[in-house]
């Protein structure tokens, strides 16, 4: 724990030779781990880690330091050294901290993982497991992990804000892997909420997603190889979304966004994609996965449209980026700990619900392929290209629904691909996912409905329909 009035010494020392803005972050996290290998516990870890990050920013200038080291001479000196990071004539003197009332988002469950017992969460393991190792013999292994931590966080800087705040978090993942004739098939889920316990037992159907997973690996088996070229393309809900987060959720970002490093920079304002897409970053949906009380700045999460009626109006904007841009922050700065300094970061991105059916979109697609789970890809966020696996797809002929196919990739540029976007469903959903970038690994939630993109370069097997 770090004292009001230790902070403001670390304070006013950090801002000695020259700095225009300071702040102190301090976070202690206890994790847990436990993962199971065919119904068996392979893994059982409890981590416990802290450490305090310095920084300091002067124009257009940053410093950071940290340190797991919590004495005062420890952080007095952290605080010189990032400090001397500049030279000149003290310009601030540090106001009074005034401690910070957070509104609770995310920190309101009624079972708190860390008052579960172990023998619970193997419990809850073994159910899963054995769903989908009793789906179908060709089941050879089951994997299933759960993974839980708290995190306390306290933020002190010069505009004399003082936050205290407390993360939970919780996600179970699970992997099924097939096996028939010489041929080997996995997939996975992996649902994970800003919730305690009851999410998995009550607020979603964990047993039937289980059961899907073992489901989609036995289908995969039986997949033809999907044919290649330029084609329409139905993207799935929920973790189709991210396409969406890495090709335009990255660009979105002030990190790029000030820089000049994304393909969208000078495009607010401008018609983007097409009037029924709409899309938000909202980090204060309770117990979404990406949801912050407060960011790691210290100010409240908020919710921003990021595109309105496929015309761009915003962008995601942490304090020191927002200096570049001469835009107010909006409560995106986030970061992996503390080890790390905070930069603009993505929540909960999602394109939000249209006017069609799934029905419909399938209908209206002659051929084209329908890709209703999407896997890992890359992406580059300058100029907005992007290659993405597709985990579960199908052929779409004659307006329906037929072969199963895999190792299909869709390749393209983010906001030609936005632009593209010509029928949305009303079937939104959200998928947990770590996003990696700059200032970590952090949990966001990716989504959608169910979109169309009227063509799309779809890597797989040469040859057309």
């Amino acid at each position: 724990m770090i004292s009001k009035k230790l902070a403001s010494a670390l304070l006013l020392e950090a801002t000695a030779s020259g700095a225009d803005f300071a702040e102190v972050y301090l976070e202690d996290t206890l994790s847990s781990n436990l993962s199971m290998e065919n119904g068996k516990i392979e893994e059982r870890v409890s981590t416990n880690g802290f450490g305090v990050g310095i920084r300091v920013l002067k124009g257009l200038q940053s410093a950071y330091g940290y340190t797991s080291d919590l004495s005062k001479k420890s952080l007095m000196k952290l605080a010189q050294d990032v400090g001397k990071a500049f030279s000149g004539p003290r310009v601030l003197t540090p106001p009074t901290l005034e401690k910070v009332k957070v509104k609770e988002i995310i920190n309101l469950s009624t079972q708190p993982m860390e008052t579960i017992s172990v023998k619970q969460k193997i419990d809850l393991l073994k159910m899963v497991n054995d769903t989908m190792a009793s789906f179908d013999k060709r089941i050879v292994r089951t994997n299933v992990y759960l993974n839980d931590m708290v995190k306390n966080v306290t933020i002190f800087n010069t505009l004399g804000r003082y936050v205290e705040d407390t993360r939970r978090r919780a996600r179970l993942y699970m992997i099924a892997v097939a096996a028939d004739n010489g041929k080997i098939e996995n997939f996975g889920e992996g649902p994970g909420a800003s919730d305690g316990f009851d999410f998995f037992t009550s607020k979603i159907k964990l047993k039937e997603m289980a059961m899907e997973t073992a489901k989609s690996a036995i289908s995969l088996l039986g997949a033809a190889e999907c044919p290649s070229g330029k084609m329409p393309v139905v993207i799935g809900n929920g973790f189709g979304g991210v396409i969406f987060h890495e090709a335009c959720g990255h660009p979105f970002e002030a990190s790029s966004v000030s820089k000049k490093l994304s393909v969208f920079w000078d495009k607010l304002g401008k018609q983007v994609a097409n009037p029924i897409v709409n899309a938000v970053d909202d980090g204060t949906i309770p117990f979404g996965w990406g949801s912050t009380n407060v960011d790691d700045e210290g100010f409240p999460a908020q919710k921003v449209q990021l595109i309105k009626d496929g015309v761009l109006n915003s962008f995601m904007i942490d304090q020191f980026n927002g200096r570049r841009m001469k835009a107010e922050q909006n409560g995106h700065s986030r970061r992996q700990n503390y080890k790390f300094e905070p930069t603009s970061r993505m929540t909960n991105t999602y394109i939000e619900n249209g006017p069609h059916t799934v029905e419909q979109i399938i209908a209206a697609t002659e051929y084209g392929l329908y890709a209703k789970k999407m896997g890992g890809g890359s992406v580059n966020p300058a100029t907005g290209e992007f290659n993405f696996t597709v985990s579960e797809g199908y052929m779409i002929r004659n307006g329906k629904i037929a072969e199963a196919v895999k190792g299909a990739a869709l390749v393209g540029k983010g906001d030609e691909t936005l632009a593209k976007i010509d029928m949305v469903a009303n079937d939104l959903a959200r998928a947990q996912g770590m996003c990696g970038a700059a200032s970590g690994s952090i949990p966001t939630d990716v989504g959608q409905p169910t979109i169309r993109v009227t063509e799309i370069t779809v890597g797989g097997r040469r040859g057309g329909q």
